[in-house]
């Protein structure tokens, strides 16, 4: 049993043997086979590659050759070109010369004619001296025979040549005169127009400084840098929504508000002191707050256009209408306010017409709505009292009420009682002690040039500035003065006011010398 185990072990070493020493053979084979393909491989890569090389080779021969070519033809076009630029240059040059040749022949011939023509002014120069020595001899011989003749000498005929040229002077200047005062009357209408043009442009600077801003009061001054917000959003977006500008300066705790549309002002004033006290500023809140203080507005325009109706006691006038009048309640004229003097002027149309004894109700009605066109001034073009007779018009007034309205600044003619009686009541409203002013400071300053004025010429001893600024009284001393001097003082006065001064009307100037003579009895 262990015996043919012991065979069966041997068989099987002897298999494994022949088993790995075929496998040896094999294996030999093979990679004997694997390096025959690779070398036949690589020879017919070596082979592809000689060829393409030589491909690429022959092509880049065939290129390099079209290169050259063609950097060839270039070099030649811009040498032709540059020949041509050069034959150009060349020939504008000799032109040059040629022209320059000519103009030096030219000036040389007027050189001749030149010294020509100084030899001819000469000659002639020395002619006219002669004739001019022989005029003068001819004169006095001349003037001396017309002594002989008339019997009078030189002196006396001039004295009575310049008697006679006197008169005449005189009779010319009467006609000058009469001549000048017609052309003065001729323009006195266009000079009067632009003095008030003048004055006018002189006075708005004040009165648009005062009339067109608001100040709105901040706690304190980091309130101005969230009110600016980051990189402007917050301020562009308040004058986007309002249509007005904020101005933000150095006055400590607060803003200013400018614009010339004093309803819009209001808005703004509105939201942004709710802004402030809210402390929530961004644009969205922004927009939601000036879009309430806008309702709100609105409402109390209607409201105070309601109220002036209720007060004046009219009825059935259009809601737009009422709307133009309240809106008259934040516009001012000379420091007066519209709405109140339309009010007024209503109420004394309505006197003035009960005492006529014609139609009290149309008379408050045209005297409320006469400056209606007020309201819409800075949108429309033309007379606020045109465009108030267009509106009245429009939302359906009777002609007579139009026409007073359209009336009452004679932009057309008054053809009615009731158009009178509105231009008269617009007047007394307007001319009515304390129903227009001025700035304190400016009245004060006003004052104060005028008495400054007063005391800067010599001899005046005081100077007082009354009513209300539209008279001065000059007092003089009557030693250094006398009282033909005084009325050359008060006209130097009245002319420096006028050069150094603004004022509205005109100024009285007083100047008041007197003598006084004082004893004591004891």
């Amino acid at each position: 049993m262990e015996m043919e185990l012991i065979i069966l072990v041997v068989m099987v070493l002897v298999a494994l043997a022949a088993g790995i020493f075929l496998g040896m053979i094999l294996r030999r084979k093979l990679s004997e086979s694997r390096l025959a393909n690779a070398q036949a491989t690589a020879q017919q890569i070596e082979a592809d590659a000689r060829k393409e090389a030589d491909s690429i080779r022959k092509e880049a021969t065939i290129q390099a050759k079209d290169v050259v070519l063609q950097a060839k033809s270039d070099w030649e076009q811009e040498q032709r070109e540059m020949r041509k630029e050069l034959q150009a240059h060349e020939n504008r040059l000799q032109q040059k010369e040629e022209n320059l040749e000519r103009k030096v022949g030219q000036i040389d011939l007027r050189s001749e004619e030149l010294d020509k023509k100084e030899h001819q002014l000469r000659s002639q120069e020395g002619q006219l001296t002669k004739r001019e020595q022989e005029a003068d001899q001819m004169l006095h011989e001349q003037r001396q025979r017309l002594e002989q003749i008339s019997g009078m000498s030189s002196e006396q005929a001039k004295q009575h040549l310049i008697e006679s040229m006197t008169s005449e002077a005189r009779h010319d200047a009467a006609k000058s005169i009469k001549q000048i005062e017609d052309e003065a009357r001729e323009i006195a209408d266009k000079k009067a127009k632009m003095i008030m043009a003048l004055a006018i442009q002189r006075y708005a600077g004040d009165f648009v400084a005062e009339k067109t801003v608001s100040v709105v009061p901040l706690p304190s001054d980091e309130m101005k840098g969230r009110i600016i917000g980051r990189e402007g959003r917050n301020i562009r977006a308040i004058e986007a929504a309002t249509g007005i500008d904020l101005i933000i300066d150095d006055t400590p705790e607060a803003v200013v508000i400018s614009g010339f549309n004093q309803v819009r002002r209001e808005v703004a004033k509105i939201s942004l002191e709710r802004l402030i006290a809210d402390g929530r500023i961004h644009p969205a809140r922004i927009e939601e707050l000036v879009e309430k203080a806008s309702e709100e507005v609105d409402e109390a325009i209607r409201e105070a256009g309601e109220q002036a109706t209720f007060d004046v006691g009219v009825h059935g006038i259009h809601p737009e209408i009422i709307k133009l009048l309240g809106m008259l309640k934040y516009r001012t004229s000379y420091g007066q306010n519209v709405l109140i003097h339309s009010i007024e002027v209503a109420f004394l149309c309505g006197m003035m017409a009960a005492e006529l004894g014609i139609n009290v109700k149309q008379a408050k009605r045209a005297g409320l709505l006469h400056d209606i066109g007020k309201a819409v001034s800075h949108e429309l073009e033309g007379s606020h009292a045109v465009n108030g007779g267009d509106l009245a018009r429009k939302y359906g007034e009777s002609a007579k009420i139009v026409h007073a309205i359209s009336a009452h600044h004679e932009d057309e003619k008054p053809d009615s009682v009731l158009a009178i009686l509105v231009q008269a009541a617009d007047a007394l409203s307007g001319a009515r002690p304390g129903a227009r002013r001025e700035t304190l400071e400016t009245y004060v300053k006003r004052l104060r040039e005028l008495e400054g004025i007063g005391t800067s010429f010599n001899g005046v001893t005081g100077c007082f500035a009354i009513q209300a600024g539209r008279e001065i009284r000059v007092m003089v001393s009557s030693g250094e003065v006398s009282d033909a001097q005084s009325h050359v003082l008060a006209k130097d006065i009245a002319r420096k006011i006028e050069d150094e001064m603004t004022y509205p009307g005109q100024i009285r100037v007083n100047v008041i010398r007197e003598t006084r003579a004082t004893e004591y009895a004891r």
